[in-house]
């Protein structure tokens, strides 16, 4: 048997297994305690066919469509970012970064026909940074770190041999400007990049902060964003005659750049048209704009970019607004009215909702939806209610989305207003509207955590693979061969709970105190402006200040677990625990140069220790899992052991030898009991806290 027919049979044997299991699943009976996994709650139902059926996830989609959970941090997964497919083969490669300050990012070789626990193979370790994945023209593998832009072959016996770095000098981590100066920052880490038919490579170079504003208003040209090598700008690089780049030996230069299009934050998400560099020039690219307190300002952007443009960062935003820090640069010189009047800028071609923070696009093209054809698909990964969604767009015959006329309205999420429409300091502006194919992929306890989908990619067989770091999973969307599930239910934290919640630390003085010291050292003096204002606003009192920064807190996903300060982001992100960034930026180096900042931190843990009047008990070590009950004993959900702490307010007087206990807003909710409810546990499973 030669090993092309041992594949085949192998193959052949997995899809029959699959198709057994599926048979039975179908005979059986449905469980009533669905799966947990990566915080999606996973019953029998599944998306797919063969062995690639996947379990089926719930997230409101587009009729007809639905996603399968493909891999997650049962996989060992830590921070994915990006996904292409292997020319040919029904093979993966997806970047895994690892997280944010970490030299541990790998690239990985996903076989979504193994068996679930050897789907990854380690192709590249050690690397900082991976983002882009690219198919070259020679159909050859590109990936990127901070500095470099490098291929090989991922079906080799040994990958590492194979890498060929063709450019190695990329603006990262360290920068020296063009005259010399160097700068403390670094640029933006991540290196997107694309390919056009010539062989051209296009490169993001991102800025090297948010709005190149220090400490004091500038009154002159942001430096970084200036010169030959311009950060916030997408550089071209052209290959020699043969359209290929050389592989760089010690010593060599990297090829030489232009500086194709700038004023453009941070390109994260960059599309070439097929019609591309013919008439039409739709060479797209998803702005990641400038934070503003405003959670509906300013908007993120679709530019089309044209050699030698500008697009305004940081001297303007959305379609034409100027930046008020920027008031003098705008009145002289070559950006003399840039955002207005000067024939250099190049307003976006149509606007995304706010802070949506647009990661990856892509034109589909693929035999399983016809009716997505040619259409443009845009990813948004941010955090805020208008992020978290997969769009699409209607394209003309070049690449770029229809305009309508004012009012165009996107959804934002049920947690705040339904819907908005596009709006610029001058009122409600045209834009190009969208479908959702994945609507807001947002909170909802017991049955789905938040989604933050990065890369995506069109299969070979037309399915859209995506890989969302949040959760840490791979997600494909296939065909779906049922009614559309019923829209889940927006369920956070209740306003209920969380004026109880508020009401408990307004009547504990210590705690009081600990909120007003963390809003006036912390929030006010760190927070405020990097991604909300928090609640606060002109005219309102102290106590009305420390009331709106812990409703917003407590609002936020995940943040604060009452009793349990280990749990929470808002103790990861302070300290830099955890995979996703540190709160706030540059938070690294407070604990050093701030007096006292030390103690802000405890402030915070003590604060969300002490919330909760009574005492705090972690779950026994046991069995796995330690079920939780309603005051009726309907099943409310089941807690890991050993991890979690809860609060026990009281004996349950109306449940013997069970303890209520207060723990909102938990992942280990299954949505079958409410708050009224209450949540009970037997005693035997709790011991006090050390």
């Amino acid at each position: 048997m030669n090993q092309f027919t041992f594949l085949s049979e192998r193959r052949s044997l997995r899809v029959f297994a699959a198709a057994v299991a599926g048979a039975l699943l179908a005979f059986a009976p449905a469980s009533s305690e669905p799966v947990r996994k990566s915080g999606y709650a996973i019953s029998t139902d599944i998306c797919g066919s063969g062995d690639l059926a996947f379990p089926r996830i719930q997230i409101d989609m587009k009729e007809g469509f639905c996603a399968g959970l493909v891999a997650s941090e049962e996989d060992h997964l830590k921070f994915p970012r990006s996904i292409v497919q292997v020319p040919g083969r029904d093979l993966f490669v997806v970047a895994d970064m690892g997280g944010w300050g970490h030299a541990d990012g790998r690239l990985l070789l996903l076989d979504p026909h193994a068996r679930q626990d050897r789907r990854f193979k380690e192709l590249l370790t050690g690397i900082e940074y991976p983002f882009g994945l690219v198919i070259g023209p020679e159909k050859k593998l590109y990936a990127s770190t901070p500095e470099a832009i490098f291929r090989f072959d991922p079906l080799a016996d040994n990958p590492p041999s194979t890498v060929e770095t063709i450019i190695r000098h990329l603006p990262g981590r360290r920068i020296r400007l063009p005259d010399g100066t160097r700068l403390d920052e670094s640029a933006h880490p991540l290196k997107q990049f694309v390919f056009d038919r010539t062989g051209r490579l296009f490169v993001n170079v991102g800025s090297h902060s948010d709005d190149c504003v220090t400490p004091s208003p500038i009154t002159r040209p942001c430096a970084p964003a200036e010169g030959a090598s311009a950060l916030a700008s997408i550089w071209l690089f052209t290959p020699p005659p043969g359209g290929l780049f050389p592989a760089l030996k010690p010593g060599d230069p990297d090829p030489p750049h232009t500086v194709y299009a700038r004023g453009l934050r941070n390109s994260m998400a960059l599309v070439l048209h097929p019609m591309f560099p013919d008439a039409g020039y739709a060479f797209l690219q998803g702005e990641n704009g400038r934070d503003l307190p405003d959670i509906f300002k300013p908007n993120e952007e679709i530019n089309a970019i044209e050699q030698g443009r500008h697009y305004g960062w940081p001297y303007c935003y959305d379609l034409s607004t100027p930046s008020p820090e920027f008031r003098r640069v705008l009145q002289s010189g070559i950006y003399r009215s840039l955002c207005t009047a000067n024939a250099l800028y190049k307003a976006p071609f149509s606007l995304l909702p706010p802070h949506g923070a647009p990661l990856a696009m892509l034109y589909y093209h693929g035999g399983k939806f016809p009716e997505l054809e040619g259409k443009l698909l845009v990813g948004l990964h941010g955090y805020r209610p208008t992020g978290s969604r997969l769009l699409v767009y209607d394209v003309d015959d070049h690449g770029f989305p229809k305009p309508a006329p004012a009012p165009v309205r996107y959804h934002v999420s049920c947690a705040a207003d339904p819907t908005r429409s596009f709006q610029t300091e001058l009122g409600e502006v045209a834009a190009a509207p969208f479908e959702e194919l994945i609507a807001g992929w947002h909170r909802v306890n017991g049955a789905r955590p938040q989604g933050a989908p990065v890369g995506m990619t069109v299969a070979e067989d037309g399915a859209i693979w995506l890989v969302e770091d949040k959760n840490k999973t791979v997600i494909r969307i296939d065909r779906a061969t049922d009614d559309a599930p019923q829209p889940l239910p927006c369920d956070m934290r209740s306003q209920a709970m969380i004026d109880q919640l508020a009401a408990f630390v307004a009547r504990d003085t210590q705690n009081s105190a600990r909120l007003t010291t963390l809003r006036k050292g912390l929030v006010e003096k760190h927070c405020v402006g990097c991604h909300a204002d928090f609640g606060l606003a002109p005219g309102q009192s102290e106590t009305e200040k420390d009331g709106a920064v812990l409703r917003f807190m407590l609002s936020q996903d995940g943040w604060i677990y009452p009793g349990d300060p280990d749990a929470g982001k808002l103790r990861t992100r302070l300290r830099g625990l955890g995979a996703e960034k540190l709160m706030p930026p540059g938070g690294e180096s407070l604990p050093k140069t701030e007096p006292g900042y030390k103690r802000l931190l405890d402030a915070a843990d003590l604060l969300v220790a002490n919330m909760v009047p009574g005492t705090r008990m972690r779950i026994k070590s046991g069995p796995p899992q330690r079920k939780f009950y309603g005051r009726t004993n309907k099943e409310c959900g089941e807690i890991p052991a050993a991890k979690v702490v809860v609060v026990t307010q009281r004996s349950a007087v109306d449940k013997p030898g069970f303890s209520r206990f207060f723990r909102p807003a938990d992942p280990y909710l299954n949505g079958e009991c409410t708050e009224g409810d209450g949540y009970y546990i037997r005693q035997e499973f709790l011991v006090p806290v050390r």
